[in-house]
């Protein structure tokens, strides 16, 4: 009975050691095939069925473009049926046939590149225009009047 009662204390530990495991992977990895490098960039890869080799899929500078790249690669290894990050956004080629991991790598690298560009370009222009309009209150706001100067009748704060 007591040694039922450490395993049942074992098998709780191992349980929250796992759910607490897979909280963290879940922070480190938004979609499924990809990971980060140290340095922030973002690459997939996949295994290739029935070997040990893996197919290169590219290093990008968002998640969602590694995902997109690592989406297109398991579509045409495992067809229709795969497990996708994004399944409403595949491509469905009616040429579905075996293809070389040459081919499914360029493939790939197409489909994450073209989204990595677009992702860049919107975050680019959302940071140009937030720090534009940031520019503008903060230059407004951040005008110091010049102590040396008498004030204009017009710009007086008595009015």
């Amino acid at each position: 009975m007591e040694g039922e009662f450490c395993s049942s204390k074992t098998s709780t530990r191992n349980m929250n050691t796992e759910k607490r495991k897979q909280g963290q992977q879940q922070e480190k990895k938004p979609y499924k095939g990809i990971r980060m490098r140290k340095w922030g960039k973002w690459v997939a890869e996949i295994r290739e069925p029935n070997k040990r080799s893996r197919i290169w899929l590219g290093s990008y500078t968002t998640p969602i473009a590694a995902a997109r790249a690592y989406d297109t690669a398991v579509f045409y290894l495992r067809g229709p049926s795969a497990r996708l990050n994004f399944p409403e956004l595949i491509f469905q080629d009616d040429d579905l046939r075996d293809m070389s991991a040459a081919s499914i790598r360029k493939k790939a690298t197409e489909v994450g590149a073209r989204v990595d560009a677009l992702q860049t370009a919107l975050h680019s222009s959302q940071s140009q225009s937030q720090s534009h309009s940031e520019s503008n209150s903060t230059t407004r706001s951040s005008e110091k009047p010049d102590l040396n100067k008498y004030p204009n009748p017009e710009s007086s704060d008595e009015d």
